[in-house]
């Protein structure tokens, strides 16, 4: 993997890429592809048969034995089974290898298997995988040997979305037509499809494998239940684009090789602001192939840290106390043509479509800030926003000073006469050159922030699929675009009534604009002020899935039925309490099993200590002060541990997912919480050596 190569030589070559059906399809067939692509529609039985024919040649080429239907279910996570090329063997015993297009296209895994929320009985197995065309298939290098991978869609025997892609599909569908309708408004008669441009910003810890595998908790959970904060965090502030060491160094250098033979534009990487934590950055990509990336780049960065013996953690808070990850969405729209419909230009107070844009996502996000923060939500994700390196639970938009000034200027007056500027750089040095500034600073607390020329979703969790999160906030700003397009296409004066609906927009919507300290309490209390929702957890966001509005939203786009709604609110409560039950199941074992016996062997090996001194006439106090701190806070623990056993023991009686899901949110959370405080004392109690598993100090700065 370390071997000396040309980026531009190996980028994209195991992704079947467009290039690659041009040299491989007749014209006709290659023509037609990319009209499904582009247009929509389904290919030809006969075109599908050659496309599947190459694909398989090319594959084979390339070392591939199996090929699978890559999916992504409602785990959140990718899922494949694998079938060979293999069809039968000659009279001569030669074996017979195809792929039809019939099997390019569809697909049959055991639907029952999966999450479905109600949406299929156990007994009821069948579920399709159908052919995603726009995202490439691409060729993925394992223990298992290479095998083809083609992305589908995961759907249910009655036609019920079971997967990720399918809403954010026809999210994608319903943006494009109702941002044509506003630009057709507006003039715009070249431009044909309107796509959404996605970048994510993936954060990441790297830990020693060998270590990692000592802890339990990391070995079932991803993240740390127990472990005492080391003499030095991340408060020196100078992990953060510090030096890289030399072995995440070779695990970044093999992992950009392997992410850019599949084909995804890797650019940035960096040290983050804790020990241990990392951040990887692609080129901005169309939503769907960008949501696929990012599933690559996740399942790689776990693959290729194997090979490095370290473990990658993707859990949003793997360890107390210090920085936990995020997944930044950057989005934004873009026309075919090359156009991006939030690039304020030079002078955004006269860029009336930019503006009218702007008003419409200000009010799509006031609207619907309940159901975008919902889209954020998952468990790992509660131990994460609010803290000191994430956003609040609270959504508001920031626009910077610039745009701020605009939109109060057009709320005041109906008329944005001016827009500030950035002005030079002076640094007071004469070598350093001088350069005009961005109009307007960054604001690095606020959950839904505009960066330039798109906004920065900066609440998604590290480990969660970003579909969800796209799928809302392009159904949202579709119903928006709608909303008003069916005002526009009625005006008699197009001009006047741009300006009515925008000045009305801003006016009405100005409540979640927010550009100052997220963090602060006193903006938990000011939003509170403006009625805006501060949703704290997972499960309490979850009703906003199933309420009169939203199942009003995506039904009229048709992007999940009610049933589909209804479904998905029904996982996050089974997972929400199955994900607690392992936490807290792996505390009690740990506890019982590491922690109290080493503590108790421990303080018996100090009993022994004071015994001796005492007997030798020597002052024991010291000894026996320590005694009884460690056998007081064991107390603690084993008192917690009965309290957290009994909550499990409650629990197990609790047969309604929704009450389960409160109770372990409510009693069984609370509980881990006490375990986990005396044991945390104890660790620091106790002699280094005794301790029964690798400390933060360990995984953190011995990795």
């Amino acid at each position: 993997m370390n071997s000396a190569f040309n980026v531009e030589e190996i980028f994209g070559q195991n992704v079947f890429t467009r290039a690659k059906m041009r040299e491989r399809l007749p014209k006709n067939v290659y023509k037609e592809v990319v009209s499904v692509i582009e247009n929509g529609g389904a290919l030809s039985k006969e075109s599908a048969d050659v496309v599947a024919n190459a694909m398989k040649n090319w594959a084979v080429e390339h070392g591939a034995t199996h090929y699978t239907h890559w999916f992504q279910p409602l785990t959140g996570i990718t899922a494949e089974k694998h079938d060979s090329f293999v069809t039968s063997a000659d009279s001569d015993g030669h074996m017979i290898t195809s792929f039809s297009g019939k099997e390019l296209i569809k697909g049959e895994p055991d639907a029952s298997s999966f999450p479905s929320g109600g949406l299929r009985a156990t007994f009821e197995a069948r579920g399709y995988t159908t052919w995603d065309i726009t995202s490439p298939a691409f060729l993925k290098e394992s223990g298992a040997g290479v095998t083809l991978c083609i992305p589908t869609a995961f759907c249910s025997y009655t036609g019920d979305a079971l997967d990720k892609k399918t809403p954010l599909l026809r999210s994608m569908e319903a943006v494009n037509r109702q941002a044509l309708r506003i630009l057709r408004l507006f003039g715009n008669t070249s431009s044909s499809k309107v796509n959404v441009s996605v970048g994510p910003e993936q954060e990441y810890f790297l830990v020693d494998w060998d270590k990692s595998m000592k802890r339990e908790d990391l070995i079932f959970t991803g993240r740390t239940l127990f472990g005492a904060m080391p003499p030095k965090g991340q408060e020196m502030e100078d992990h953060y684009f510090g030096v890289i060491r030399e072995r995440v160094g070779e695990f970044m250098k093999d992992l950009n090789t392997e992410l850019w033979k599949l084909g995804v534009p890797d650019k940035t990487q960096h040290n983050e602001v804790a020990p241990g934590q990392h951040e990887l950055a692609p080129i901005y990509e169309t939503a769907n192939i960008a949501v696929d990336h990012n599933q690559i780049i996740m399942e790689t960065m776990k693959r290729v840290a194997e090979h490095h013996h370290m473990r990658c953690l993707l859990h949003e808070k793997p360890f107390a106390g210090v920085n936990g990850s995020g997944k930044h969405d950057n989005w934004s729209l873009c026309t075919d043509d090359g156009i991006n419909l939030l690039d304020p230009g030079d002078t955004p107070n006269k860029n009336v479509q930019f503006l009218f844009i702007l008003s419409c996502i200000l009010k799509a996000v006031d609207t619907h800030a309940d159901l975008l923060r919902q889209s954020a939500a998952d468990v790992g994700n509660d131990h994460r926003l609010g803290a000191n390196e994430a956003p609040p639970a609270i959504i508001s938009v920031f626009l910077g000073e610039q745009l701020e000034d605009v939109v109060r200027q057009l709320i005041e007056t109906g008329v944005a006469k001016s827009s500030k500027r950035g002005g030079k750089l002076k640094t007071g040095v004469s070598t350093l050159p001088q350069f005009e500034k961005d109009a307007t600073d960054r604001n690095r607390t606020s959950p839904f922030a505009f960066t330039g020329n798109k906004f920065e979703f900066r609440m998604v969790g590290s480990s969660d699929s970003m579909a969800s999160s796209n799928t809302t906030l392009n159904t949202i700003v579709a119903e928006a675009f709608s909303e008003a397009a069916d005002i526009l296409e009625k005006a008699e004066d197009f001009d006047i009534a741009v300006h009515d609906l925008m000045k009305e927009y801003l006016t009405d919507h100005q409540r979640i604009i927010f550009n100052g300290d997220g963090y602060s309490d006193e903006w938990v209390e000011e939003a509170a002020r403006r009625g805006l929702p501060n949703i704290k957890s997972t499960i309490e966001a979850a009703d906003a899935l199933t309420s009169k509005k939203s199942i009003e939203l995506f039904g009229s786009f048709g992007v999940y039925t009610k049933t589909e709604l209804e479904s998905r609110k029904e996982i996050i409560f089974e997972n929400y309490a199955k994900t607690i039950n392992i936490e807290a199941l792996t505390m009690i074992d740990m506890a019982s099993k590491q922690i109290i016996p080493a503590v108790m062997k421990y303080a018996g090996s100090l009993a022994r200590d004071v015994n001796e001194i005492r007997q030798a006439g020597a002052d024991e106090s010291a000894l026996v002060d320590e005694l009884r701190e460690i056998t007081g806070e064991l107390t603690k623990m084993k008192r917690a541990l009965d309290e957290l056993k009994d909550g499990e023991n409650r629990a197990r009686k609790i047969r309604d997912e929704r009450e389960l899901a409160y109770f372990y949110k409510d009693v069984v959370r609370p509980a881990m919480d006490a375990l986990r405080e005396p044991a945390d004392k104890l660790e620091m109690l106790v002699d280094k050596k005794d301790w029964p598993f690798p400390t933060y100090a360990d995984l953190l700065f011995e990795g």
